[in-house]
């Protein structure tokens, strides 16, 4: 085992984001940690930012999420001390995803985010990928802050019916 606790969380985010093929959320990540009992909110987020600041993990901000994804240095790294997270942890993070994959996996493709455009309204981003490309990208300027945010929570529920839409008016003849 691990002298330095914080250098056994380290090593479990790193190898729960080279486990799947999408970015994992902040919120994805602190649900396994607490909900296993692994250690504090607060200290997951030192490990977290650690990771960052050593270049092993990348991070993407949104206005409603942070995103990680594992680095090739990050691999690299886990590759090398892989060895050192004990098998019963490593059990707990394979059972976790695979439990959780689909879920995971729909909540970390599904994007909606906005900001101030140079103008008085607000640009909404939709977005949905799947891996690394992207499906479907929608851009929509909206008057003011209050009905960007209410579309951003709308794209997470609507987003498949919009898809949907979109494809079958495009692909059907005039």
């Amino acid at each position: 085992m691990l002298s330095e606790p914080i250098t056994l969380y380290k090593l479990m985010n790193l190898y729960m984001l080279k486990q799947v093929n999408f970015p994992l959320t902040n919120g994805q990540l602190t649900n396994f940690f607490l909900e296993k009992e692994y250690t504090t909110y607060f200290t997951l987020q030192q490990a977290l930012n650690e990771l960052l600041e050593a270049g092993l993990i990348r991070m993407e901000s949104l206005h409603n999420s942070t995103r990680y994804e594992i680095t090739k240095e990050g691999e690299d790294t886990l590759g090398f001390f892989c060895k050192k997270i004990s098998p019963a942890i490593i059990d707990d993070m394979d059972q976790y995803l695979k439990e959780n994959r689909f879920r995971l996996r729909n909540e970390a493709s599904t994007i909606a985010d906005f900001y101030k455009s140079t103008g008085q309204d607000y640009i909404v981003h939709c977005e949905v990928r799947e891996g690394k490309e992207s499906l479907i990208e929608l851009n929509l300027a909206v008057p003011d802050k209050e009905q960007a945010e209410a579309m951003c929570s709308q794209w997470k529920a609507k987003n498949q019916e919009i898809y949907s839409y979109v494809m079958k008016a495009l692909m059907s003849p005039s």
